[in-house]
C-alpha cells in the first residue's frame, strides 16, 4: 500500500524530445498507446490486501458539465467542447500531471479494443463520438472523456482496497469541481445520463476470484445471495460481460440515497465475506478431494508451459487453476505474473504485442508462445 501511496503523491511526468526540447506528452495522442504493451498497470501488481483473491478494486464517478446535453444527445459542437475544458482541466492538474491524453476517433479499432481489455476504457466507449480517455501514471486513475456522460473518472488498486481509492479519487473529483460546472440537484445529487447513476454517481467494485466455489458448485447460491442484497454481479469487463476465468465484478447497484462512504464500507464488508466462504472452501477441496484438485492445477500448468495453441477462454480457465493453485501453496508463480497474462492473453493485447493484425489462429499460437515464455521465465 505505501508504494501506491508514493505513486498516488508523486505522480511522474513523462516528455518526449522533439528537436532537442522536451514536449508534454499529454499533447500525443497516438503513439503512448503502443508503450503500454511493455507492462500492465499498477493496479495488477499483486500486491495488496486479499491479492490472491480480489485482483483490484475500482471507483468510477459519473459526472457531468452544467448546461451542456449529455453526450448521447449533444451536437459535436458541445462535444467540442466538454473535450477542450477537460483538456485545460487535466493540464493544470496537481494529480494527472504527465497524463496521455488518447483521441479515441484516431485511434483503431484494434486500439480501441486493446484499452478495453487494458480496463481503461468502457466498451461503450468504442462506440462513442468525439471521445477522449486520460491515462494517468502506472494507469492508476483514467478519465472516459464523452462515454454516456460527459466524464467517467476512475482509479483503481490493487487487492481490496476501496477505501484508500476512495479518499485519492475524492481529491482529483474535488480538483475538477473547482474548475468544472458540475451538473448538480440539490434534491438529487449529481445529474447523469442513466437513472441508475443520479446521486452520488458513484460504481465502486472489486474484480474477484471464486474458483473453489465454482468447482464445489456453491457459486450460483453465493452470487443470489449478493444481489439479494443490493449490490450487482458482472463478467470481467462489466455490465453486459461474460465471467471468464472465474473471475466476477461485484458492485454496487444504489447510488441514490447513500453516501459515498457507505457504499464503499458496504461493498469491503460483503467482499470480506465473499473472501472468507472463498478461502473455506479452497481449504475444503484440499481435505476432501486434494488428489483430483492438484491434478487440475498441474494439468493446466504442464498445458500452459508446453501448448503451441491455446484459446483465449482457454487461457483463461488455466491460469484461474493456476492461480488457485498458488492461493492453496501447491504452485510457484508470482500473482503479478498471473495478472499480466490475464490482460496480454486477451485477443486485441496479443496484436498490439506483435504490432500487427492477426487471424484467430495466428493468435491462438502468438498467445501460447507468449505465456510459455512468461510462465518459464
Amino acid at each position: 500500500m505505501g508504494s501506491i501511496l508514493i505513486y498516488f503523491l508523486f505522480p511522474i511526468s513523462y516528455f518526449l524530445f522533439l528537436n532537442g526540447r522536451p514536449m508534454n506528452i499529454a499533447n500525443i495522442s497516438i503513439m503512448p498507446i503502443n508503450n503500454y504493451i511493455n507492462h500492465v498497470g499498477e493496479w495488477l501488481n499483486g500486491t495488496g490486501p486479499k491479492a490472491g483473491i480480489v485482483l483490484s478494486s475500482r471507483i468510477r464517478l459519473a459526472r457531468n458539465i452544467n448546461q451542456l446535453p449529455f453526450a448521447h444527445w449533444a451536437n459535436a459542437a458541445a462535444l467540442e467542447k466538454v473535450t477542450k475544458e477537460v483538456r485545460t482541466v487535466v493540464q493544470n492538474s496537481q494529480y494527472l500531471k504527465g497524463a496521455d491524453i488518447l483521441e479515441l476517433d484516431k485511434l483503431t479499432s484494434i486500439d480501441k479494443e486493446f484499452l478495453v481489455e487494458r480496463h481503461l476504457i468502457s466498451p461503450e466507449s468504442v462506440k462513442g463520438k468525439a471521445g477522449l480517455v486520460v491515462v494517468g501514471d502506472k494507469e492508476l486513475v483514467s478519465v472516459m472523456v464523452n462515454e454516456e456522460d460527459h466524464l467517467r473518472i476512475q482509479a483503481m488498486a490493487s487487492g481490496l482496497q476501496l477505501s484508500f481509492i476512495w479518499r485519492y479519487l475524492e481529491r482529483i473529483d474535488d480538483e475538477f469541481s473547482q474548475r468544472l460546472d458540475y451538473a448538480i440537484s440539490p434534491e438529487w445529487g449529481y445529474l447523469t445520463a442513466c437513472p441508475t447513476n443520479v446521486g452520488t454517481g458513484m460504481r465502486a467494485s472489486v474484480m474477484i476470484h471464486l474458483p473453489a466455489l465454482t468447482i464445489s458448485k456453491q457459486i450460483d447460491k453465493l452470487l443470489k445471495a449478493v444481489s439479494q442484497l443490493g449490490l450487482a454481479i458482472r463478467g470481467i469487463h462489466g455490465e453486459g460481460t461474460e465471467a471468464l476465468g472465474n473471475l466476477f465484478q461485484i458492485s454496487n447497484q444504489v447510488t441514490l440515497g447513500q453516501t459515498e462512504e457507505e457504499i464503499v464500507d458496504n461493498i469491503e464488508r460483503v467482499s470480506k465475506q465473499i473472501i472468507d466462504h472463498e478461502e473455506n472452501a479452497q481449504a475444503l477441496l484440499l481435505k476432501e478431494v486434494r488428489t483430483q484438485v492438484e491434478d487440475r492445477i498441474f494439468r493446466a500448468y504442464g498445458i500452459l508451459t508446453s501448448a503451441r495453441i491455446i484459446t483465449s477462454k482457454e487461457a483463461m480457465d488455466m491460469l484461474s487453476l493456476i492461480r488457485l493453485g498458488v492461493n492453496m501453496g501447491l504452485v510457484e508463480v508470482p500473482f503479478s505474473t498471473l495478472n499480466e497474462l490475464l490482460i496480454l492473453s486477451q485477443p486485441a493485447s496479443v496484436q498490439k504485442k506483435y504490432t500487427k493484425k492477426l487471424s484467430q489462429a495466428e493468435r491462438n499460437m502468438r498467445r501460447a508462445d507468449l505465456i510459455r515464455e512468461k510462465l518459464k521465465r
